[in-house]
């Protein structure tokens, strides 16, 4: 994946590229900054600490296991991860599973949907031919943004708290 900037609507600037090990520290710190609602509605249980080895074995599974995309911003200390979008490839290698974070002084802004954008379309140019997700029926932004991005939306079987969510991929967009 090709690393870019993009101005989000409220003017500020972020960079957006692929994740890699070395940005282990970057997301136990980008953890600590979440807000208990916004760990809620990613993990879609109350998480008090990162799992350390599990955030380990997904970044150095990345390329070959699926895509990793963050979107950071200049910080005192290097850098700071202000948003990330993960597909990780499920059994059969023709589908993946999303998932997506964006702290709370960037929400609202495009950045949820620029790195959407990029992960369905770096899915694509993996030759996937579906994503899904499962997002929290309380999480209405996430739902319509996975509906304006063209999901389909239903409800979880045996869960009235998950919504699934689910895109028929086609080929890349030419950007």
């Amino acid at each position: 994946m090709a690393s870019f900037d993009i101005t989000l609507r409220d003017g500020r600037a972020v960079h957006v590229r692929a994740v890699g090990p070395a940005d282990e520290a970057e997301f136990l710190q980008a953890f600590e900054r979440l807000t208990r609602d916004a760990r809620y509605m990613r993990f879609m249980r109350v998480v008090h600490e990162p799992n350390r080895e599990r955030l380990r074995a997904v970044l150095a599974s990345f390329p070959e296991a699926g895509i990793g995309i963050v979107a950071t911003v200049p910080a005192a200390d290097g850098i700071d991860i202000v948003g990330s979008a993960m597909a990780v490839v499920l059994s059969g290698g023709t589908s993946c599973e999303f998932a997506i974070t964006v702290t709370d002084p960037f929400g609202g802004v495009g950045l949820a949907t620029a790195l959407m954008t990029a992960l369905i379309d770096g899915a694509k140019r993996r030759g996937l031919k579906e994503m899904e997700g499962f997002v929290l029926s309380t999480n209405q932004p996430m739902l319509r943004l996975a509906k304006r991005l063209g999901f389909s939306i239903a409800s979880e079987p045996g869960d009235p708290t998950v919504r699934h969510c689910r895109m028929t991929l086609g080929t890349p967009s030419m950007s």
